[in-house]
């Protein structure tokens, strides 16, 4: 009769354990789509670099193209735009940080915020940091460089905030030349 009661006490046990393991496995299956979903999409992932042809770009001019869902401004400065870059006194900005993810931590000086080191490309993102709208280009604002008409944030030629409610300067991408006509983004 012991034997009896030892059996009974294991096959207890087992659906015990086998009933656990289903409804572990159960909620996992149930749970992993709502996990999954946040992942990046299929065609966003596919966006994580790209490569843009600024050959036809002449001095003076800007191209924007949309990387990862948002606007990138490329632009070719002219000498002049690059001298007014240079001559403002990093000390009086608003925000003296490059915002420049190819050099972390770098003050906002013309030169760590240009992608070549003659000054002359110039790319960054395209949101202006106050609600993340897409600010004017073309020498639009005060400072003759970007303006956000939303709410009146005012950047000067290196996309650098002067003035207005934005706290941070325009953010840099990772960004690198593949060769003399293409850049590379992410």
């Amino acid at each position: 009769m012991a034997k009896i009661e030892e059996d009974e006490g294991t096959r207890r046990d087992f659906l015990f354990y086998a009933t656990g393991g289903v409804a572990a496995v159960g909620t996992g299956a149930a749970v992993w789509p709502l996990i999954n979903q946040m992942n990046p999409s299929a065609d966003v992932k596919a966006l994580a670099s790209i490569r843009v042809d600024i050959s036809d770009v002449e001095p003076g001019t800007q191209l924007t193209v949309k990387w990862l869902g948002k606007p990138v401004f490329i632009r070719r400065r002219t000498e002049s735009e690059i001298k007014e870059a240079e001559d403002v006194n990093v000390e009086e900005l608003l925000d003296n940080l490059a915002r420049n993810d190819n050099i972390p931590e770098a003050s906002a000086d013309d030169q760590n915020r240009s992608l070549d080191e003659s000054g002359e490309w110039l790319v960054m993102m395209g949101v202006c940091t106050h609600l993340g709208c897409v600010p004017l280009g073309d020498g639009a604002g005060e400072f003759n460089g970007w303006f956000c008409p939303c709410h009146g944030s005012h950047y000067d030629t290196s996309g650098r905030i002067r003035k207005g409610p934005a706290p941070e300067n325009l953010a840099v991408p990772q960004a690198v030349f593949v060769d003399d006509t293409t850049i590379k983004l992410g």
